[in-house]
């Protein structure tokens, strides 16, 4: 337990990790969010990802599960990623 009282999981390097980008439905869209996991994940390749339109079309979200070797790692990732103006939401 943590001075909050609440639990904090601990997660064990390397690991599976999902993750998921959502941003404009706009050409380009998935091959900006490949480019920029590709670079801090070595090995992947497109087929590695999949793509899915919202309802209405208008938003795309760009899903990968890859193995992190490190918590150092998924920071820079996520760190690149929230500095990108494409995509807008990084689950």
């Amino acid at each position: 337990m943590t001075a909050t009282g609440k639990d904090e999981k601990i997660m064990l390097y390397p690991c599976k990790f999902p993750l998921k980008a959502v941003g404009h439905n706009e050409e380009g869209f998935f091959e900006t969010v490949v480019d920029v996991v590709s670079r801090h994940i070595p090995g992947l390749e497109e087929h590695h990802f999949s793509s899915r339109l919202s309802s209405g079309d208008k938003y795309m979200s760009v899903s990968v599960t890859f193995i992190a070797e490190s918590r150092e790692q998924v920071d820079r990732l996520y760190i690149e990623m929230s500095e990108n103006k494409r995509i807008l939401m990084i689950l």
